[in-house]
């Protein structure tokens, strides 16, 4: 099971009752010792058990509890948590730079912040504006930033792959570590482009008006996608279709879902208010895929999403966006 082990969030917890809240959001001094992360990783030698060094590999460790955080090889290059700190400060700015969020996941094996941009008006919705750093200590994942957007009245999450600029840059942990930061700050320092992308794609959404049916059909083709995934992935893990109930079992996960998403679009509170198209449309998939429960109530579903969440790993809204293009 995957667990927050420290964080903040400004305002509120940190994602759905997840970490501690704090007032106001502090600066990169203040934040890495509310989040618990003022602690830095060291590589240290492995040794088999008769006590001969293991070549090659080595075992990161964090300093200030020595709790091993990973095996990784020899060719590893650390970034500590300081430096994600004073990477996100240099791109934004010294001054003013305020985090929303930071913490640890996994005892520290990944680690995240994020930092407050400035907010824009888009296509007449006030969107806050973040950048967010995450990376791993653990051999599993890369550095890796990203501009980010939330939707200020229903605080969903809204990224979208757009093709005329990016808003993303990751590297793994080899080479020279500061060089590729450099190259970070140069693909972001563009981060208007992206913003402004992203503006003028809600603009066209928000003409893009649609009928209910048009709604229940993108719906359908976006659940046609999914149980596709759902089917995918339990083949990996050897489930036989040729079971009826196994099979039922995953109809009925396409229900729930399908059953969410409209009822999110034609019901919830912030999006009645807004006219009926392909952008609000977009807008009830990005809530239903970053805020919905697993209608099981597992402790482990909130973190779980968190992390797929920042990883970039969320696709249905990506999917959605896509189809409400083609109407």
């Amino acid at each position: 099971m995957v667990n927050v082990e420290t964080g903040f969030g400004a305002g509120m917890p940190l994602w759905n009752g997840l970490g501690t809240c704090v007032k106001d959001a502090p600066t990169s001094a203040e934040a890495i010792k509310l989040a618990g992360l003022d602690w830095n990783v060291e590589p240290r030698n492995i040794f088999d058990e008769f006590g001969r060094e293991i070549p090659k590999y080595k075992v990161n460790v964090r300093t200030s509890d020595n709790t091993p955080l990973g095996i990784v090889t020899d060719k590893y290059k650390i970034v500590q948590n300081a430096e994600a700190f004073a990477f996100t400060d240099a791109l934004l700015g010294k001054m003013g730079v305020r985090y929303e969020t930071a913490g640890a996941l996994a005892t520290g094996r990944k680690v995240w912040m994020l930092a407050r941009m400035e907010d824009r008006l888009m296509a007449e919705e006030e969107m806050e504006n973040y950048l967010l750093f995450t990376n791993s200590h653990d051999g599993t994942g890369a550095v890796r930033v990203a501009c980010t957007s939330v939707r200020v009245v229903c605080q969903n999450t809204l990224n979208l792959a757009l093709k005329t600029a990016k808003r993303h840059w990751s590297c793994v942990h080899k080479g020279d570590i500061q060089s590729k930061l450099e190259e970070a700050r140069y693909t972001l320092s563009s981060a208007d482009k992206y913003l402004n992308a992203l503006e003028n794609e809600f603009g066209e959404l928000k003409l893009k008006k649609v009928t209910d049916k048009q709604v229940e059909e993108m719906t359908e083709k976006l659940l046609q996608l999914e149980f596709k995934n759902l089917f995918a992935q339990a083949a990996k893990k050897g489930t036989d279709f040729k079971d009826r109930l196994r099979q039922q079992k995953y109809e009925d996960k396409i229900e729930m879902k399908r059953h969410d998403i409209l009822t999110i679009y034609h019901e919830k509170p912030d999006l009645i208010g807004t006219e009926k198209s392909a952008f609000r449309f977009v807008n009830a998939v990005s809530d239903y895929a970053t805020h919905t429960d697993d209608h099981k109530h597992t402790q482990s579903y909130q973190e779980n999403l968190f992390i797929k969440t920042v990883d970039g790993g969320n696709n249905l809204i990506d999917t959605a966006y896509q189809l409400a293009l083609a109407v």
